[in-house]
Protein backbone atom coordinates (compact mmCIF):
# COMPACT_ATOMS: atom_id res chain seq x y z
CA UNK A 1 0.00 0.00 0.00
CA UNK A 2 3.08 2.24 0.02
CA UNK A 3 2.24 5.71 -1.38
CA UNK A 4 -1.17 4.64 -2.69
CA UNK A 5 -3.91 7.27 -2.50
CA UNK A 6 -6.93 5.84 -0.70
CA UNK A 7 -10.21 7.71 -0.12
CA UNK A 8 -12.44 6.65 2.76
CA UNK A 9 -15.97 7.99 3.05
CA UNK A 10 -16.91 7.82 6.72
CA UNK A 11 -13.43 7.22 8.14
CA UNK A 12 -13.78 8.88 11.54
CA UNK A 13 -15.16 5.98 13.56
CA UNK A 14 -15.75 2.25 13.61
CA UNK A 15 -14.59 0.22 10.64
CA UNK A 16 -13.54 3.25 8.59
CA UNK A 17 -11.30 4.54 11.37
CA UNK A 18 -9.64 1.15 11.76
CA UNK A 19 -9.10 0.86 8.00
CA UNK A 20 -7.49 4.30 8.02
CA UNK A 21 -5.06 3.26 10.77
CA UNK A 22 -4.10 0.02 9.03
CA UNK A 23 -3.56 1.79 5.70
CA UNK A 24 -1.45 4.56 7.19
CA UNK A 25 0.66 1.98 9.01
CA UNK A 26 1.21 0.31 5.62
CA UNK A 27 2.42 3.59 4.07
CA UNK A 28 -0.71 4.69 2.19
CA UNK A 29 -1.84 8.27 1.76
CA UNK A 30 -5.34 8.28 3.26
CA UNK A 31 -7.99 10.94 2.70
CA UNK A 32 -11.13 10.74 4.82
CA UNK A 33 -14.40 12.53 4.13
CA UNK A 34 -17.37 12.76 6.48
CA UNK A 35 -20.24 15.00 7.47
CA UNK A 36 -18.19 16.42 10.34
CA UNK A 37 -15.34 18.84 9.65
CA UNK A 38 -12.67 16.42 10.84
CA UNK A 39 -10.55 14.57 8.29
CA UNK A 40 -9.51 15.62 4.80
CA UNK A 41 -12.81 17.18 3.82
CA UNK A 42 -16.44 17.69 4.73
CA UNK A 43 -19.04 15.77 2.74
CA UNK A 44 -22.77 15.42 3.27
CA UNK A 45 -23.61 12.33 1.24
CA UNK A 46 -27.32 13.20 1.30
CA UNK A 47 -26.67 16.49 -0.53
CA UNK A 48 -26.75 16.90 -4.31
CA UNK A 49 -23.05 16.99 -5.16
CA UNK A 50 -21.22 16.05 -8.35
CA UNK A 51 -17.62 16.86 -7.38
CA UNK A 52 -15.44 16.47 -4.29
CA UNK A 53 -12.78 18.99 -3.35
CA UNK A 54 -9.27 18.02 -2.29
CA UNK A 55 -8.89 14.85 -4.34
CA UNK A 56 -5.54 13.88 -5.89
CA UNK A 57 -5.34 13.40 -9.66
CA UNK A 58 -5.08 9.65 -9.16
CA UNK A 59 -6.99 7.59 -6.60
CA UNK A 60 -5.91 3.99 -6.08
CA UNK A 61 -8.67 2.94 -3.73
CA UNK A 62 -12.09 3.92 -2.42
CA UNK A 63 -13.91 2.65 0.66
CA UNK A 64 -17.53 3.69 1.17
CA UNK A 65 -18.39 3.08 4.84
CA UNK A 66 -21.59 5.02 5.73
CA UNK A 67 -24.43 2.84 6.94
CA UNK A 68 -27.70 2.72 8.83
CA UNK A 69 -29.48 0.29 11.13
CA UNK A 70 -33.27 0.60 11.38
CA UNK A 71 -34.52 -2.74 12.61
CA UNK A 72 -38.32 -2.68 12.86
CA UNK A 73 -41.26 -4.86 11.85
CA UNK A 74 -42.15 -4.15 8.22
CA UNK A 75 -45.51 -2.60 9.09
CA UNK A 76 -43.81 -0.06 11.36
CA UNK A 77 -41.24 1.17 8.84
CA UNK A 78 -42.29 4.47 7.32
CA UNK A 79 -41.55 5.28 3.67
CA UNK A 80 -39.22 8.02 4.91
CA UNK A 81 -37.13 5.33 6.67
CA UNK A 82 -36.82 3.36 3.43
CA UNK A 83 -35.79 6.55 1.62
CA UNK A 84 -33.18 7.36 4.26
CA UNK A 85 -31.63 3.90 4.02
CA UNK A 86 -31.49 4.16 0.23
CA UNK A 87 -30.09 7.70 0.34
CA UNK A 88 -27.23 6.87 2.70
CA UNK A 89 -26.32 3.34 1.65
CA UNK A 90 -27.03 3.32 -2.09
CA UNK A 91 -27.53 6.77 -3.61
CA UNK A 92 -24.67 8.22 -1.55
CA UNK A 93 -22.36 5.53 -2.90
CA UNK A 94 -23.47 6.31 -6.46
CA UNK A 95 -22.70 10.02 -6.06
CA UNK A 96 -19.27 9.31 -4.60
CA UNK A 97 -18.43 6.77 -7.32
CA UNK A 98 -19.44 9.23 -10.04
CA UNK A 99 -17.34 11.96 -8.43
CA UNK A 100 -14.29 9.67 -8.23
CA UNK A 101 -14.49 7.70 -11.44
CA UNK A 102 -11.98 9.90 -13.32
CA UNK A 103 -9.20 9.72 -10.67
CA UNK A 104 -9.91 6.01 -10.18
CA UNK A 105 -9.56 5.34 -13.91
CA UNK A 106 -6.47 7.52 -14.15
CA UNK A 107 -4.65 5.38 -11.58
CA UNK A 108 -4.79 2.41 -13.95
CA UNK A 109 -5.05 0.00 -11.03
CA UNK A 110 -7.78 0.86 -8.55
CA UNK A 111 -9.93 -1.00 -6.07
CA UNK A 112 -13.36 -0.05 -4.72
CA UNK A 113 -14.83 -1.58 -1.56
CA UNK A 114 -18.51 -1.13 -0.74
CA UNK A 115 -20.54 -2.46 2.17
CA UNK A 116 -23.59 -4.70 2.25
CA UNK A 117 -25.00 -6.86 5.06
CA UNK A 118 -25.48 -10.55 5.76
CA UNK A 119 -29.23 -9.82 5.71
CA UNK A 120 -29.29 -9.44 1.91
CA UNK A 121 -28.66 -13.11 1.13
CA UNK A 122 -29.83 -14.52 4.48
CA UNK A 123 -33.41 -13.75 5.41
CA UNK A 124 -33.49 -11.96 8.78
CA UNK A 125 -36.63 -10.54 10.33
CA UNK A 126 -36.95 -6.77 10.82
CA UNK A 127 -34.24 -6.10 8.19
CA UNK A 128 -36.46 -5.32 5.20
CA UNK A 129 -35.36 -1.69 4.80
CA UNK A 130 -31.62 -2.13 5.20
CA UNK A 131 -31.61 -5.42 3.26
CA UNK A 132 -33.35 -3.70 0.36
CA UNK A 133 -30.88 -0.81 0.30
CA UNK A 134 -27.83 -3.04 0.63
CA UNK A 135 -29.20 -5.42 -2.00
CA UNK A 136 -29.10 -2.46 -4.38
CA UNK A 137 -25.46 -1.91 -3.39
CA UNK A 138 -24.60 -5.51 -4.28
CA UNK A 139 -26.22 -5.14 -7.68
CA UNK A 140 -24.37 -1.88 -8.28
CA UNK A 141 -21.08 -3.49 -7.28
CA UNK A 142 -21.42 -6.37 -9.75
CA UNK A 143 -22.52 -4.09 -12.59
CA UNK A 144 -19.61 -1.67 -12.06
CA UNK A 145 -17.16 -4.55 -11.74
CA UNK A 146 -18.16 -5.58 -15.25
CA UNK A 147 -18.27 -2.06 -16.67
CA UNK A 148 -14.97 -0.89 -15.18
CA UNK A 149 -12.94 -4.07 -15.71
CA UNK A 150 -11.37 -2.69 -18.91
CA UNK A 151 -10.10 0.27 -16.87
CA UNK A 152 -8.58 -2.20 -14.37
CA UNK A 153 -10.83 -0.98 -11.57
CA UNK A 154 -11.92 -3.76 -9.25
CA UNK A 155 -15.22 -3.43 -7.37
CA UNK A 156 -16.07 -5.70 -4.45
CA UNK A 157 -18.49 -5.67 -1.54
CA UNK A 158 -18.16 -6.85 2.03
CA UNK A 159 -21.24 -8.30 3.73
CA UNK A 160 -20.68 -8.42 7.49
CA UNK A 161 -22.91 -9.69 10.24
CA UNK A 162 -23.33 -7.84 13.56
CA UNK A 163 -20.07 -6.05 14.35
CA UNK A 164 -19.14 -4.02 17.44
CA UNK A 165 -19.19 -0.50 15.97
CA UNK A 166 -20.76 2.77 17.16
CA UNK A 167 -23.59 2.15 14.67
CA UNK A 168 -24.45 -1.14 16.37
CA UNK A 169 -23.94 0.12 19.92
CA UNK A 170 -27.58 -0.37 20.96
CA UNK A 171 -27.50 -4.01 19.81
CA UNK A 172 -24.39 -4.82 21.87
CA UNK A 173 -24.90 -2.51 24.84
CA UNK A 174 -24.74 -5.15 27.60
CA UNK A 175 -22.95 -8.44 28.35
CA UNK A 176 -26.28 -10.22 27.93
CA UNK A 177 -26.82 -8.78 24.44
CA UNK A 178 -23.26 -9.66 23.44
CA UNK A 179 -23.72 -13.22 24.69
CA UNK A 180 -26.99 -13.58 22.77
CA UNK A 181 -25.37 -12.19 19.62
CA UNK A 182 -22.52 -14.67 19.96
CA UNK A 183 -24.93 -17.60 20.24
CA UNK A 184 -26.53 -16.65 16.90
CA UNK A 185 -23.21 -17.10 15.09
CA UNK A 186 -21.64 -20.54 14.51
CA UNK A 187 -18.21 -19.24 15.57
CA UNK A 188 -19.69 -18.18 18.90
CA UNK A 189 -19.08 -14.44 18.89
CA UNK A 190 -20.10 -11.19 17.24
CA UNK A 191 -17.76 -9.41 14.85
CA UNK A 192 -15.00 -7.00 15.84
CA UNK A 193 -13.93 -3.96 13.85
CA UNK A 194 -10.56 -5.55 13.02
CA UNK A 195 -12.30 -8.59 11.45
CA UNK A 196 -13.81 -6.35 8.80
CA UNK A 197 -11.03 -3.78 8.45
CA UNK A 198 -8.36 -6.39 7.67
CA UNK A 199 -10.53 -7.72 4.83
CA UNK A 200 -11.01 -4.21 3.45
CA UNK A 201 -7.25 -3.65 3.34
CA UNK A 202 -6.80 -7.01 1.60
CA UNK A 203 -9.33 -6.07 -1.10
CA UNK A 204 -7.58 -2.70 -1.59
CA UNK A 205 -4.17 -4.31 -1.93
CA UNK A 206 -2.49 -5.97 -4.91
CA UNK A 207 -2.80 -9.30 -3.06
CA UNK A 208 -6.41 -9.40 -4.28
CA UNK A 209 -5.61 -8.29 -7.83
CA UNK A 210 -7.68 -11.09 -9.43
CA UNK A 211 -10.81 -10.52 -7.37
CA UNK A 212 -13.67 -8.37 -8.63
CA UNK A 213 -17.47 -8.43 -8.62
CA UNK A 214 -17.54 -10.47 -5.41
CA UNK A 215 -19.51 -10.23 -2.19
CA UNK A 216 -17.25 -11.30 0.65
CA UNK A 217 -19.30 -12.59 3.58
CA UNK A 218 -17.62 -11.91 6.92
CA UNK A 219 -20.28 -13.13 9.29
CA UNK A 220 -18.96 -15.76 11.67
CA UNK A 221 -20.56 -18.46 9.53
CA UNK A 222 -24.11 -17.11 9.94
CA UNK A 223 -24.94 -17.24 6.23
CA UNK A 224 -23.50 -20.68 5.48
CA UNK A 225 -23.07 -22.84 8.58
CA UNK A 226 -25.73 -24.43 10.77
Amino acid sequence: MENKNIVIIGGNSGIGEKVKTLLENAGANVLTFSKSKSGSGQLDITSDFKDMDGLPEEVNGLVYCPGTIHLKPFHRIDISDFRKDLEINYLGAIKVLQALQKPLKKSGNASVVLFSTVAVQTGLGFHSSIAGAKGAVEGLSRSLAAEWANANIRVNTIAPSLTDTPLAEALLSSPEKKEAAGKRHPLGRHGEVSDIAEAVVYLLSDKSSWITGQVLKIDGGLSAVR
